[in-house]
């Protein structure tokens, strides 16, 4: 099902503020179901498919690019979609280009409350919206339960074990859990959280027994969806020197906290560091 649609991922090697670091092109993978987004929907479309489903009902916000990529994923294999969106406020508002694009695709939005959203994974709630949306296959917010990890894990290949860092943006924690699971004791996974809080350091604790990994907010500047001049300034310079596209809510933020560690002396001078870049190039606004 996927794997007929996927380009070969490519690798591309570079040397940031003096450190040479791989980067995993996960966003040449498709135009459309982007970088992790790829993997984490991968065996949830699968399992839908088995069970007989027609309808698959997913979460977001307005600028998820899962809810965008599930669009699309839903739009190509046959299925109907419906996406839970958060702020009720965003119903009767000019679509975004992430809405749009998911509404292009066929994706019925349903906008609630950003206090209703907060109990999407409560059994009440759900139970809720299986009767209003009923038959529909229920995939998480951002993709991420054990399917998506088993689908995130198949980003590292074995060749990858000669790598002692491994960095991704997190936002729900479904594509850092993988990479952990797949690691090795030595290797280090580092992930820069697009969310302000500690919260999804619990959160993975749920979904992995390793504890080779730490997640850092220290460049979420300010919190999910939120920038600065200089994240900004920083994303247009990186392009410019090494013909690598970023955004601003994942990738760049990312970037931003790998090139500061770098200039920390963070990463040892010999070093191998392997970067995933996710994706999520629809949500870019700069």
């Amino acid at each position: 099902m996927f794997d007929t649609i996927a380009q070969q991922v490519q690798d591309q090697e570079i040397s940031l503020n003096g450190l040479n670091i791989t980067v995993r092109r996960l966003d040449q993978i498709h135009p459309h179901i982007s970088g992790n987004k790829f993997y984490k929907l991968k065996y949830n479309f699968i399992e839908a498919k088995r069970q007989g489903f027609q309808k698959v009902m997913t979460f977001g916000g307005a600028y998820s690019n899962h809810i965008a990529a599930t669009g699309f994923a839903a739009h190509q294999f046959g299925f109907q979609s419906i996406g839970i969106i958060r702020g009720e406020e965003l119903k009767n508002s000019a679509r975004n280009h992430t809405l749009a694009t998911a509404e292009r695709f066929g994706m019925a939005l349903h906008f609630i409350s950003r206090e209703a959203y907060r109990h999407k994974n409560d059994p009440e709630f759900l139970a809720h919206l299986a009767q209003r949306f009923p038959e529909s296959y229920l995939i998480p917010e951002g993709g991420t339960n054990s399917l998506a990890i088993q689908g995130t894990q198949e980003i590292l290949k074995d060749a990858d074990q000669t790598f002692d860092f491994i960095c991704c943006a997190v936002g729900t924690g479904g594509t850092i859990s993988g990479l952990i699971e797949r690691s090795l004791s030595h290797q280090r996974i580092i992930g820069f959280s697009a969310l302000k809080g500690n919260f999804l350091n619990d959160e993975v604790k749920l979904l992995t027994g390793k504890n080779n990994w730490h997640i850092t907010d220290d460049y979420c500047f300010g919190g999910y969806a939120k920038t600065r001049p200089e994240l900004i300034q920083f994303i247009e310079k990186f392009e410019y020197e090494y013909r690598i596209p970023l955004e601003q809510v994942y990738t760049g933020k990312m970037m931003f906290g790998i090139h500061d560690l770098i200039q920390q002396n963070y990463f040892p001078k010999n070093a191998k560091v392997l970067v995933i870049h996710s994706g999520g190039l629809q949500g870019r606004t700069i």
